[in-house]
């Protein structure tokens, strides 16, 4: 990264500058190109010499900006931008810029990539690296890089790979340093100086023993605070925050954030040290969950690049569409069984859809509360009835509040005191329902073992319309129509 990006790295308004001028620098290449070939009068010499020279005036500008922002750029890029725009980037940076990409956009520069090539940008990634865009990679291009690491590299990769992308083991790192209890700071330091750096994020040191036992930890703070002579058993700290390799991801986030670590030792079951966290994998893991939870509880597939085909798209988004399709089929079907009454009192049919939205928007609210708790694991089978309790309380209360509201104000618009009734009587059951679901769907799929998000906007917003249709003219078929 360039000096010059120091003060802008966090800007938006500097990322989006950068991104206009990659495509006006793209568009530029694009008019060359038509325009060479219209004129049949230019040899190919002529026409390699301006494909060079606009490749080059794309890599310097790459040259100057950090991988995340290249990264950043490519996913705004449409497909064929984006293939001539990767293609100028240098491959000193086409390992790191493959880290910061999305699934899918690494899906799509993967794939026009060769084996040999592939390999040879792999080989500028640490293990733990290789193992985050290891799904991504072709068979033969994973075989190539195997070969080309030393049996540890080996073995690191292959540990990593071994745990599911919840589980901590896959996201911890290799780039630690331990040391024994019984040097003391001096040694510590002179041995840090000879290496000569220090791995990323390294804000302590591990105290293990000779059966790589973790015994403690050594902050840097304390190494040169405290007086030399001192020995290390002296001055580490021995109740620290550790991980197992199996534990969830999710768990370690939440105690990342309690404890504001930057790393903490990952360990096996005898407690022997197996590798580190560290809080660049976990601010990752959390920025994935919630971009993929967002797209998950809109019925979008979490791997579907913003400039993918549109068949792709397409098929990534029929699943929850199809849902819909039966679902507004089912609400449809509960009108028509009340189509008499609506034909005799037509004012229901403008009030309906009041009944159906305010109890999507209140089920939403709860499912939306619930969905987070459990994220954050605070929902636990003690305190679960206490907290559906209290949501049930506060759906009585809300259903009481807003159906006088919405009962008056039906009166003021029809002065029909039992079509107010019953618009204050349906939007009471129908917010009770609403709750109910809310708290229904993403308990019942957090306790199967399936992710709470996933599709309960969806159900929750067609069970609330049906229910509130089926409410609403139930009891105007009973009380107003005679």
């Amino acid at each position: 990264m360039t000096q010059s990006l120091s003060g802008n790295i966090h800007s938006e308004q500097f990322l989006q500058h950068q991104l206009q001028e990659v495509i006006t620098l793209l568009e530029k290449q694009e008019l060359e190109k038509s325009l060479v070939h219209r004129d049949i009068s230019t040899t190919d010499l002529i026409e390699t010499v301006l494909h060079k020279q606009q490749q080059t005036r794309l890599q310097e500008k790459f040259a100057q900006l950090h991988p995340a922002d290249i990264a950043a750029i490519l996913e705004s890029l449409p497909l064929d931008q984006r293939h001539i725009a990767w293609d100028a980037i240098k491959t000193a940076h086409e390992g790191q810029v493959l880290l910061e990409v999305s699934d899918a956009v690494r899906q799509t520069l993967i794939s026009g990539m060769e084996a040999e090539k592939l390999a040879s940008v792999a080989s500028q990634l640490n293990t733990d690296e290789i193992a985050d865009i290891a799904a991504d990679i072709p068979k033969r291009a994973m075989l190539k890089i195997l070969r080309s690491l030393n049996s540890q590299e080996r073995n690191e990769l292959n540990a990593i790979l071994a745990y599911p992308d919840n589980q901590i083991g896959a996201l911890m790192d290799f780039g630690m340093i331990t040391i024994r209890n019984d040097l003391n700071l001096k040694a510590v330091l002179a041995y840090i100086r000879k290496l000569g750096k220090l791995p990323s994020h390294t804000d302590k040191l591990f105290v293990v023993n000779q059966h790589d036992v973790v015994q403690g930890v050594l902050p840097l703070q304390r190494l040169l605070t405290h007086r030399p002579a001192l020995q290390v058993a002296d001055v580490m700290v021995t109740d620290f925050v550790s991980f197992q390799v199996d534990q969830d991801t999710a768990e370690a986030a939440r105690a990342f954030e309690r404890y504001d670590l930057i790393s903490a030792p990952v360990v096996d079951s005898d407690g022997k040290l197996r590798g580190r966290l560290c809080i660049d994998s976990i601010l990752d893991f959390v920025r994935e969950k919630s971009d993929d939870d967002l797209l998950i509880q809109a019925g979008v597939g979490e791997q579907e690049d913003l400039f993918s085909s549109v068949w792709k798209s397409a098929r990534n988004r029929w699943g929850w569409l199809l849902i819909n399709i039966v679902t507004a089929f089912a609400s449809t079907r509960i009108i028509g069984l009340f189509e008499d009454v609506i034909l005799q009192l037509v004012a229901l049919a403008s009030l309906m859809p009041i009944i159906a939205a305010m109890g999507g928007n209140t089920g939403n609210q709860t499912s939306m509360l619930i969905i987070r708790s459990l994220a954050l694991g605070q929902i636990t089978s003690t305190n679960v009835w206490r907290m559906i309790k209290k949501e049930l309380t506060l759906a009585v209360i809300n259903g009481v509040f807003i159906g006088c509201i919405i009962g008056l104000f039906s009166l003021l618009l029809y002065r029909d005191v039992a079509l107010s009734g019953v618009m204050a009587g349906a939007m009471f059951i129908n917010l009770i329902v609403a709750v109910v679901v809310g708290l229904v769907i993403p308990l019942a799929r957090h306790k199967f073992g399936y992710d709470p998000a996933v599709g309960t906007s969806v159900i929750l917003t067609a069970i609330t319309d049906s229910m509130g249709f089926f409410i609403f003219l139930a009891l105007a078929s009973v009380f107003l129509i005679k």
